[in-house]
């Protein structure tokens, strides 16, 4: 009983201790995730972004070219003025890595 306690009160102060990290990416939606945008023949990638998102049920999603990845954000207004656009997000994956809890998207350096 005491090890199961004990692995319990590790996994708990490991997903505390990770806390939000920053990641960099793109913002773009989850029907074109890959940040390519030529296919859907909407004129600038911004706009097609925006039009998925608001037009066709989208998500905006943030898309990590290094580790070919998109992740779902939890705050769906504040992308709108960054879309297809290179923005660093603080926030806090999920347990699945799809995720992002966002506490701050800002344009990146």
């Amino acid at each position: 009983m005491k090890k199961q306690i004990t692995v319990a009160f590790a996994a708990a102060a490991m997903a505390f201790a990770a806390g939000p990290q920053t990641y960099t990416g793109i913002i773009t939606d989850n029907m074109c995730d890959n940040g390519d945008h030529r296919d859907m023949k909407m004129g600038s990638d911004a706009k097609c972004v925006v039009e998925c998102v608001k037009g066709m049920n989208g998500k905006y999603v943030l898309y990590d070219a290094k580790a070919k990845k998109a992740y779902v954000l939890s705050d769906q207004k504040t992308p709108e003025r960054f879309a297809a656009k290179r923005v660093t997000v603080v926030g806090t994956l999920d347990g699945a890595g799809k995720n992002l809890k966002v506490d701050s998207i800002a344009a990146a350096k």
